[in-house]
């Protein structure tokens, strides 16, 4: 057990708190974080600390004891219609309101700037982040840096295991929930835009930068092979994809276009009453993973990791010179880490995850 291990298991904490606030796809990837937590300590208070945006993904996780969003939308609302000092009073308040809960541990998977804050703002004994950057190690009294592992051996989620183990929690796995109501509303949703014969396959080719994008002509013959399949293909996305949403579904009269009709939490629904899920490096792709539902996740600028220790999932991924470049890439617009991913090999990864005994053509 490691000093951090023996440090933790000392102050045996009786609340906990998580805060990782942001962005949607890394809140999927560190929920595992809570059932590692609440399996080293079952009769800790377990709290979580999230963005706005976010919330909808942990509001309906029974494990999680108490969701907590960070008012900063009301916070900037005030200030910038010039009621300074009411937006200094409700944030004092919410600091004071933080405290009072007596954290013991706070575990941060963000190590930003402003999840340090609100690590420190806590008061906790203990504090620990996740490779800190813009100065989080300055609020936290300990640090986690775990090493990058080998490609084949980078299992998803992989810095937040290390993240668990650290404090002595080993019993990680995503853990995503489904509520009733965002259930029944998917489904609702799905029946009234005639989906229901066919399984459904779920597209997800949306994502904030350019160079994670698949080549945008190929989804629209995709999703013609899923059709002739059998599958019904149904595109997902934010309400800021639906133009990119429309021009692939006007290519294709196969294709539900949902893109933007969903909430968050009815999003996670529908994916979890899906057959197959194919995407880009996105949350919804990660959600499927963590659903437990059959996913071909297509990487090229990024690759946050390369297995999921399921026959469920494969990820595609050409492991360029250049790859993977994150937000610097040097290729001048042309991709080629995403362009080499043919519309054949994600047809043959979509047969393997659903363990078809021929390729899907």
């Amino acid at each position: 057990m490691s000093l951090l291990a023996d440090r933790a298991a000392a102050l045996a904490p009786r609340r906990i708190l998580i805060v990782r606030l942001s962005a949607l796809g890394d809140v999927v990837l560190s929920s595992g974080l809570i059932p590692a937590l609440k399996a080293r300590w079952p009769e800790a208070r377990l709290s979580w600390l999230v963005d706005a945006p976010a919330a909808p993904l942990l509001a309906h996780n029974p494990r999680l004891d108490e969701l907590l969003v960070l008012p900063l939308g009301q916070w900037k609302q005030l200030w910038r219609t010039g009621r300074r000092l009411q937006a200094w009073r409700a944030f004092r308040a919410w600091v004071r309101d933080l405290r009072a809960k007596e954290f013991d541990l706070v575990v941060d998977p963000q190590g930003l700037f402003k999840s340090g804050l609100c690590d420190w703002f806590s008061g906790a004994p203990l504090r620990v982040s996740l490779w800190p950057r813009e100065g989080n190690q300055f609020f936290v009294h300990d640090c986690v840096r775990p090493a990058i592992p080998p490609g084949p051996e980078r299992i998803i989620s992989f810095e937040y295991r290390a993240l668990a183990a650290a404090v002595g929690a080993t019993d990680f796995q995503l853990d995503l929930v489904v509520g009733e109501a965002p259930r029944l509303r998917a489904a609702q949703i799905l029946q009234e835009a005639g989906i229901g014969a066919r399984p459904v396959a779920i597209l997800a080719p949306f994502t904030t930068r350019p160079q994670k994008h698949w080549v945008e002509e190929r989804w629209p013959t995709l999703a013609a092979a899923l059709w002739d399949t059998g599958y019904q293909p149904v595109l997902l996305g934010g309400p800021g994809d639906r133009a990119a949403a429309e021009r692939i579904a006007g290519q294709s009269a196969r294709i539900v276009n949902l893109t933007g009709r969903l909430k968050l939490d009815e999003t996670v629904a529908a994916i979890a009453q899906c057959r197959l899920l194919i995407g880009v490096d996105t949350g919804l792709t990660h959600m499927g993973i963590a659903l437990a539902r059959p996913t071909v996740a297509i990487f090229g600028s990024t690759a946050p990791y390369l297995q999921a220790g399921t026959p469920q999932v494969q990820v595609l991924y050409k492991a360029l010179p250049c790859a993977p470049c994150h937000r610097e890439p040097t290729c001048r617009g042309q991709f080629d880490c995403m362009k080499q991913i043919t519309v054949a090999e994600v047809l043959t990864a979509s047969a393997q995850v659903i363990g078809s005994p021929r390729p899907i053509a």
